[in-house]
């Protein structure tokens, strides 16, 4: 039988404690509730985009549901919105709101995946130049400086451009994420930099730790939180990037990947305004505004958490 050691349960407990404490003070920002709320639409949408779209036709008079690539009105230069068509339909004869829903998901999913590599590459960056110190920490943070001062969207295009792999949503994650890295690097070096000079983790060394074993067991679980925090805040950026890189058609190929960026592509290539279709640029534009602003809200609240000094009293 598995016996489970008290120490063990006593961490847990202690784990557990203070994540209910940081979650009953978050419930208290309305800055993050308001985020949480405005989230909660968008992974909806971006989990059951077909079963909102079957409940829409249920409501509209609809034939069936419709989706992202499905023509289902007459091609360029597309139509005004109606009873069957709520938002219109694009050149393709694609539903708008078809897409607009679809489109969620790949956005997230870009905005998500590119966080966890820009997170990884920043957090191993700079837990390991603060940590070590020396010069393997002035080469590391003289790297991390370039990518500091380039120009984030002239990077950005530069790669979308140069690298191979074509228009793919891979392609668009690693550009994303070898340029988003920078910033956590330093955040993170400077947070090491501080609880490396602690007196748990003296002892650590004192009784024989490796550096590895201390920076895994004693200093990352001091800086998580501000990487989490941070990686919220780049979730919003990461969305924003990847909508910039299709809006100007070096993101994923819309005949093939729908998301809201290349949605506002399509529209300024079609002549959407000048051809009275508004809602085709207005909805997706404010569904990138408002995700944006939902993790953005949440990153602000989780900062004002974590960080002490930028706490209300």
């Amino acid at each position: 039988m598995l016996k489970i050691s008290e120490p063990f349960i006593e961490k847990v407990r202690l784990h557990l404690k203070s994540i209910a404490k940081t979650g009953r003070v978050f419930r208290r920002t309305w800055m993050g509730m308001l985020g949480v709320a405005i989230l909660l639409v968008f992974i909806v949408m971006a989990a059951f985009p077909a079963q909102i779209m079957w409940v829409f036709s249920e409501i509209g008079d609809w034939e069936y549901p419709y989706g992202p690539h499905d023509r289902v009105g007459p091609i360029s230069p597309g139509t005004d919105p109606s009873s069957e068509h709520w938002l219109g339909t694009d050149q393709r004869g694609n539903d708008i709101l078809a897409r607009t829903i679809y489109g969620a998901r790949v956005s997230l999913t870009i905005g998500l995946v590119a966080t966890a590599v820009a997170m990884g590459l920043g957090s191993v960056v700079g837990l390991l130049s603060g940590f070590w110190g020396g010069w393997r920490d002035e080469v590391l943070m003289r790297i991390t400086d370039v990518f500091l001062v380039l120009p984030w969207l002239v990077l950005m295009i530069v790669l979308a451009a140069v690298l191979p792999g074509g228009d793919s949503v891979t392609k668009i994650i690693i550009v994303i994420g070898i340029t988003g890295w920078s910033g956590t690097a330093r955040i993170v070096r400077a947070q090491v930099l501080s609880v490396k000079k602690r007196a748990f983790v003296e002892r650590a060394r004192a009784i024989g730790a490796g550096d590895m074993r201390i920076v895994r067991r004693h200093i990352f679980p001091n800086v998580f939180p501000i990487i989490f925090a941070n990686a919220i805040l780049t979730v919003a950026l990461s969305i924003l990037s990847e909508s910039a890189l299709s809006f100007i058609s070096l993101g994923p190929v819309a005949t093939e990947v729908v998301t809201w960026g290349n949605m506002l592509d399509d529209a300024i290539n079609s002549g959407a305004m000048d051809n009275g279709f508004y809602l085709w640029m207005i909805v997706p534009g404010f569904c990138i505004v408002f995700i944006v602003l939902g993790f953005t809200f949440i990153g602000y609240a989780l900062d004002e958490i974590f960080n002490p000094k930028l706490r209300k009293r």
